[in-house]
């Protein structure tokens, strides 16, 4: 069974910077597409920033110009780049990706445990 493995969450001031990394708990799987989500206590849950199998990204309107998302397939693993935090961007951050068998070729949507990013002076 693959899971996804997200790592890079934690603390900051505002202003400063996180990586968010996921990757899928064994490599041979590849990633088709990946999206990384948001939801802060209250809130529901939303898209922050996604990457097509073509590598179109699109960001939600708050994180423009700030965020980055980003794959490396030569490693199987998606980022995502978070500059010039806020503290409204505290939330835990959660990856959506869809991964193919290398063999079947088959693809289906996984979820990450999700990471706390907390931005606060």
């Amino acid at each position: 069974q693959v899971q996804l493995v997200e790592s890079g969450g934690g603390l900051v001031q505002p202003g400063g910077s996180l990586r968010l990394s996921c990757a899928a708990s064994r490599s041979i799987f590849s990633i088709k597409s990946m999206g990384w989500y948001r939801q802060a206590p209250g809130k529901e849950r939303e898209l922050v920033a996604d990457i097509t199998s073509d590598g179109s990204t699109n960001y939600y309107d708050s994180v423009k110009g700030r965020f980055t998302i980003s794959r490396d397939n030569t490693k199987n693993t998606g980022y995502l780049q978070m500059n010039s935090l806020k503290p409204e961007d505290t939330a835990v951050y959660y990856c959506n990706a869809r991964l193919v068998h290398p063999i079947t070729r088959s693809d289906n949507l996984y979820w990450g445990q999700g990471t706390q990013v907390t931005v606060s002076a």
